[in-house]
């Protein structure tokens, strides 16, 4: 038994080992491209519809914050899908290494917004700006499993994140633009990315 035990686990090893050198292609350009979409939309009904966005912080956050569950959600549902088809038996832990490479941004950027919005409200202006940094921090970390061309989509988070900070940083002002268009072009860029990805394995089978 004990034997067994070790040849399972060495088993389970190599797998884990395999999905983390493999290139992951659970990611679907469209709809990375439609999570783009959807931050212009929210930019665009928020300045129509929202009014002073530092009056209503709470709106104005709380609606990013849902529609980042709705593209999170779409994202990870294609990823299952797709992972199942194209990854076969390495479908799961090709998943969880995805998970693994992009929960740590995620997770430090809810942290952040709960303790600046319970000890230091008046710097909820930073949440724009240091968000983008954290996904950009992200992309970087996923250049191991997604085709290395994320690297510039990761300094374009990067950069524009610092840039929304350094803009913001007198009037400490908050505007849906300052998030809308930066995600837009950043997912544009990486929809891009993953197409040429998809088309390149294509011609290679």
């Amino acid at each position: 038994m004990q034997d067994l035990d070790k040849a399972l686990a060495d088993i389970v090893a190599i797998r884990s080992q395999i999905a983390r050198d493999t290139a992951f292609r659970g990611l679907g350009a469209a709809t990375v491209a439609g999570t783009g979409g959807l931050a212009l939309a929210c930019a665009v009904g928020q300045a129509l519809w929202l009014g002073d966005p530092a009056a209503r912080p709470v709106l104005f956050f709380g609606l990013w914050i849902a529609a980042a569950l709705v593209a999170f959600a779409l994202i990870g549902v294609e990823a299952v899908r797709r992972s199942r088809r194209l990854h076969s038996g390495l479908a799961d832990a090709m998943v969880w290494n995805a998970i693994e490479v992009f929960l740590p941004a995620a997770g430090t950027g809810a942290c952040l917004a709960l303790v600046i919005a319970r000890f230091a409200p008046a710097e909820i202006w930073m949440l724009p700006g240091l968000w983008q940094v954290l996904v950009g921090l992200g992309l970087f970390a996923s250049a191991r499993i997604l085709p290395r061309a994320v690297q510039g989509v990761g300094a374009w988070y990067l950069l524009s994140g610092l840039a929304v900070l350094a803009i913001s940083a007198e009037s400490h002002a908050l505007s849906p633009w300052a998030m809308g268009l930066p995600f837009l072009v950043g997912q544009s860029w990486l929809a891009g990315i993953i197409h040429r990805g998809a088309r390149a394995f294509d011609d290679d089978l």
